[in-house]
């Protein structure tokens, strides 16, 4: 791997991260904060350093393997210049800064802030814009602006699992981040002005919106989204989330008017059934081991499951009340994820869809030992070394998982906190059960499991394979 070239992007993505410090400097000054000084200061040192490395290092098309190193380096590197409001206004340590921030870039929510509404208004906007701009925001906005990508930014998406399928869009990388971005932006801004048309302050709207479309989690109140108690803006946060876990590519093409484009797609269709099962029986479940009411047992499954299969994390209810049977199906949901090409996390419901297809051929095969199986996938064959790609990935994907849930179990956690713990990480959904529920915060785990679960939070936002790749030896070979 050539270092100078990705020391350059990482440069440039620097820059633009510093220059995004301008929003929250600007809610610091409009509310009259004195913290406003700590986002002046981490402007000039994140923008400087990342001019620095712009300059000194060359600017050259990368290959594939150089794409890895970007994409990963971009999820270490970024959450330390990134949590440098948190430690630097004194509001956390080190260690505390980097897991709120990573926690943040990689959307998953998971916190280790006990009380937020005590934060500043700038502080909380910068936790709830690291959401944003980690969805998809940092790589498409790369896509737009660096010439260096002009040849290799198709293979940053390539190494961005979960990214767009751009080649399906247009031809051009840059229009197509054009195109992904608008779509992006326009989404986020049609949801704050719903939030404020429902009764939302408008910092608290973007705030959430932010977290919502990039199915994050991060809420600027204790209790997420049970402090408004609103039917409507659960209504409203929930078709966003639902939004934000399915394909952009799908969205791309019902806003050409092509709307069939989502019945016509088996891993859209397979996610949707998913929630309807799940919410179904969570929805029983709750009418009669918890409320009398159906429709508030409907109410409260219905945005729970779509908030956890989507990896957002928010909570209407404190679901770590809830029945086994209900926890259960979270966990469950926590593990499949939301669809390719959104923002959601864990292991995506395409890959679901080819395992069964894949166990289901192996089936047939034992009765036609002969006989040739195809797999498909929207009417397409797929080839044996995209399935082969998909077990390896579900492979390494589950055993990492239970390394992971083991070692939080020799760290003294209990069973269920473990699991959920290290899924919720991985799946980049946030809140957990038991110790790490809804309600409670991840500030009560000692220093080894907090770097545990930034490797966690790393492993399944950069979707296993991308950040294992940079362990093997022979990968930093020129």
């Amino acid at each position: 791997m050539r270092v100078k070239p990705v020391l350059h992007i990482l440069g440039q993505l620097l820059q633009i991260v510093g220059l995004s410090m301008i929003l929250p400097l600007l809610w610091g000054i409009y509310y009259r904060e004195a913290e406003s000084w700590v986002f002046v200061l981490c402007i000039l040192i994140t923008f400087l350093f990342g001019s620095f490395l712009k300059l000194v290092f060359e600017e050259e098309d990368i290959r594939l393997i150089e794409g890895f190193g970007v994409v990963s380096f971009c999820w270490l590197i970024i959450p330390l210049f990134g949590s440098l409001p948190f430690i630097i206004s004194g509001n956390l340590n080190f260690i505390d800064a980097y897991f709120e921030t990573i926690s943040g870039f990689t959307t998953t929510g998971a916190s280790v802030i006990n009380n937020v509404e005590i934060l500043p208004k700038c502080i909380l906007f910068w936790r709830s814009f690291t959401h944003w701009l980690g969805g998809i925001g940092i790589v498409v906005l790369a896509l737009i602006i660096l010439p260096a990508l002009s040849i290799g930014g198709r293979q940053i998406f390539l190494s961005e699992p979960s990214g767009p399928k751009l080649d399906k869009l247009k031809p051009q990388v840059r229009e197509v981040g054009k195109i992904i971005y608008s779509i992006y932006i326009f989404f986020t801004l049609a949801q704050i002005v719903l939030l404020v048309l429902a009764g939302m302050s408008l910092f608290d709207a973007s705030c959430h919106s932010f977290a919502a479309l990039a199915t994050g989690g991060f809420s600027t109140k204790n209790v997420s989204i049970s402090y408004y108690n609103s039917p409507l803006i659960e209504t409203i946060i929930l078709i966003f989330m639902f939004l934000g876990a399915t394909s952009f590519s799908l969205h791309y093409l019902a806003l050409k008017g092509k709307i069939k484009s989502y019945i016509k797609d088996s891993e859209f269709l397979l996610y949707v059934f998913i929630l309807g099962i799940a919410t179904t029986i969570v929805t029983l479940d709750l009418r009669y081991q918890l409320h009398e009411n159906l429709l508030l047992s409907f109410r409260h499954a219905i945005f729970n499951v779509i908030s956890i299969s989507s990896t957002t994390g928010y909570a209407s209810t404190d679901f770590n009340l809830w029945p086994d049977l209900s926890k259960l199906v979270l966990l469950l949901l926590m593990l499949i994820g939301g669809c390719a090409g959104g923002t959601a996390g864990a292991i995506k419901v395409i890959r679901i869809l080819l395992l069964v297809k894949i166990g289901l051929r192996e089936l047939y095969r034992m009765i036609h030992p002969n006989a040739f199986f195809s797999i498909k996938f929207n009417g397409k064959i797929i080839s044996e070394e995209i399935l082969h790609a998909v077990s390896g990935f579900y492979i390494f994907y589950m055993i990492t998982f239970g390394v992971c849930s083991l070692i939080m179990l020799g760290l003294g956690n209990d069973f269920l906190t473990s699991i959920s713990s290290v899924a919720t990480t991985m799946g980049g959904v946030g809140p957990g059960f038991n110790l790490v529920g809804p309600m409670t915060t991840y500030s009560y785990l000692p220093g080894m499991a907090k770097i545990l679960m930034c490797f966690c939070m790393l492993t399944g936002r950069l979707e296993v394979f991308t950040l294992f790749v940079l362990f093997i030896p022979d990968y930093w070979k020129e």
